[in-house]
């Protein structure tokens, strides 16, 4: 098995990769010094993946939230489950779905082979039983009543709700209590062959690790998956919100919003060049040391928790920027503006270059933490990157780049997301 290193020497660090004979491709990256270990082994499956191909090549519809219920049911075995096999190593264990990937994961500062053995184990064979799905369907539907009392969650989805009309990103990762009736042991079978397809997987280890031997259990473990990597369905959206405005009352002390930016998708991924430039594009005009930031702060429409964030991921681009505030509808007036402003100015270079630099420093911070690398190693695979792609592309950015960014962000385009606080009436109720 050929082994390919990727070496930063400004990090001082490599990354080793094999494409294993099983179809599952490795990355590891030994980190002298350290005593612990992080492992991630992750399929390109989440909860976006509302469909899946037949045997005659046609997409057909499955539940919502079907990535994460099979998250959910993979940890239980028909004798021990997998968190009662890691306890006997001293590993800690767990796992999370996303909207593009479901990932399982372990760190350990003792018996890392003995760890990875299971966690290689465990995902490769599933048990499903009529009951045990039935007995998971309520433990899940609690979780999903959970989740839509989070302000932080609920002003997220409801702000996708608005912007987008068609594409799943706008569902609740978990699904919804009528989506999850749907699902049965079968169905789960079913999706798990499709989707745990070892050409569709990645594991990606970082720390006190040794490439031979990740290879080595890796053999062990794996057989030759049959079938190839998923074809995801490509949902088109108009750039032009389903609605403008969505707001919910909440038992919070003080009004949440997010204000979003919906990108008009000419293909269904921006590139890691776009999505760099966009964060420092946003960290230029409304970071901590920013005019409108500042403005804001002065006049109490926002605290020191402002933030703002670049989501994107298959058929789904947004620039977000959020908070608290006691009154979210002029906050968003003002940073409509502002970009307005930016628009016909452009960025100003200095403050461009500080994001820049800010950017760069903590993308290399994060090699300093084996669950980030672990974590960024798997996002650059499934978006088709090689490591270290993401510092290299920080580097290269230009101002004119980041400029081109800002003109994507369209009033006509955005969204705002208001999570209000319960009225007496309300709260009697």
């Amino acid at each position: 098995m050929k082994i390919k290193e990727f070496r930063n020497e400004l990090l001082g660090d490599s990354v080793f990769y094999a494409k294993h004979k099983s179809g599952l491709d490795i990355y590891v990256m030994p980190k002298s010094g350290y005593s612990t270990t992080y492992a991630i082994f992750a399929t390109k499956y989440g909860s976006i993946d509302t469909h899946v191909k037949n045997e005659k090549g046609e997409f057909e519809s499955i539940p919502e939230g079907t990535a994460h219920f099979l998250e959910h049911k993979l940890f239980e075995g028909e004798e021990l489950d997998a968190f009662e096999q890691f306890a006997k190593t001293g590993a800690s264990a767990n796992a999370y779905t996303s909207f593009d990937r479901t990932a399982y994961l372990f760190s350990c500062s003792e018996n890392f082979e003995e760890s990875l053995g299971i966690l290689l184990d465990f995902v490769q064979k599933p048990y499903f039983t009529q009951q045990t799905v039935e007995k998971e369907q309520g433990i899940i539907g609690q979780e999903i009543r959970m989740y839509q009392d989070l302000a932080d969650w609920e002003v997220m989805f409801n702000l996708l709700r608005a912007l987008y009309k068609e594409h799943p990103v706008r569902i609740d990762i978990a699904g919804t209590q009528q989506s999850i009736a749907e699902i049965d042991a079968d169905l789960l079978y079913k999706l798990y062959h499709n989707f745990y397809n070892l050409n569709n997987m990645v594991l990606c280890v970082c720390g006190n690790a040794d490439t031979e031997a990740v290879l080595k259990i890796a053999d062990e473990k794996l057989e030759k998956a049959n079938g190839s990597k998923i074809e995801r369905k490509f949902v088109p959206e108009s750039p032009v919100p389903e609605k403008t405005y969505i707001e919910e009352s909440l038992s919070i002390a003080e009004k949440q919003f997010l204000l979003g930016y919906k990108e008009d998708l000419k293909q269904p991924e921006v590139t890691i060049e776009d999505e760099i430039a966009s964060e420092v594009m946003l960290e230029t005009l409304f970071g901590k040391t920013s005019p409108v930031y500042n403005d804001l702060l002065r006049q109490e429409l926002i605290d020191m928790g402002f933030m703002t964030e670049f989501f994107s991921g298959f058929g789904y681009s947004v620039c977000m920027l959020g908070g608290t505030s006691r009154d979210p509808e002029e906050t968003a007036r003002i940073l409509r503006e502002t970009v307005d402003r930016a628009i016909e100015t452009g960025l100003d270079p200095e403050a461009f270059e500080r994001a820049k630099r800010k950017l760069y420093g903590r993308m290399i911070m994060e090699y300093n933490s084996i669950e980030d690398v672990s974590n960024l190693l798997m996002n650059l695979h499934f978006a088709g990157y090689k490591p270290f792609a993401e510092i290299e592309a920080c580097r290269a950015l230009t101002l004119e780049r980041a400029n081109k960014r800002l003109r994507k962000l369209k009033n006509e385009y955005s969204a705002l997301s208001v999570i209000n606080p319960l009225n007496k009436e309300q709260k009697d109720v």
